[in-house]
């Protein structure tokens, strides 16, 4: 699984003009899935993202996960993070997961993070024409896959 993690003062995704998820301080993250995905790739990325310190300490110094600042998370699947731009300029999705194997895995991405976090997070909609608003608090942006573990 690939992973773009967002710091955001707010964040929030909307289908059909309702809000369907919606953060102040906290994560946004993207995240796209292949079919290679594993309960370890879960468990690993999900504590990245609840581990990972990325917040300011009281003295401006990124030193605190999203678990010390009580901090939220918006997750939205996003199957580009996987595109392929190698040939020409149509970019290939092939190595994204197909929804029959990507729902599942998504869910229960969905259930580990609140689990690891220990309380529950927003979403978006799998699937859905989704729009998404936030307001990147650095910027802080971050990548990682849980295949190549950086």
């Amino acid at each position: 699984m690939r992973a773009v993690i967002q710091r955001v003062s707010q964040a929030s995704v909307t289908v059909e003009g309702t809000i369907i998820g919606q953060i102040h301080r906290g994560l946004m993250v993207l995240v796209g899935i292949v079919n290679e995905v594993d309960n370890a790739d879960i468990e690993w990325l999900s504590n990245k993202i609840i581990q990972m310190r990325i917040f300011d300490d009281e003295n401006g110094v990124m030193n605190k996960s999203l678990l010390e600042v009580g901090g939220e998370i918006l997750l939205v699947s996003q199957f580009t993070l996987h595109a392929s731009t190698k040939k020409g300029n149509r970019p290939s999705y092939i190595a994204a997961a197909k929804p029959e194997v990507s729902i599942p895995i998504y869910e229960a991405m969905i259930h580990q993070l609140e689990k690891d976090l220990g309380a529950s997070i927003q979403t978006g909609k799998f699937g859905a024409d989704m729009k998404v608003a936030l307001i990147n608090d650095g910027p802080v942006t971050i990548t990682i896959d849980s295949k190549n573990k950086e």
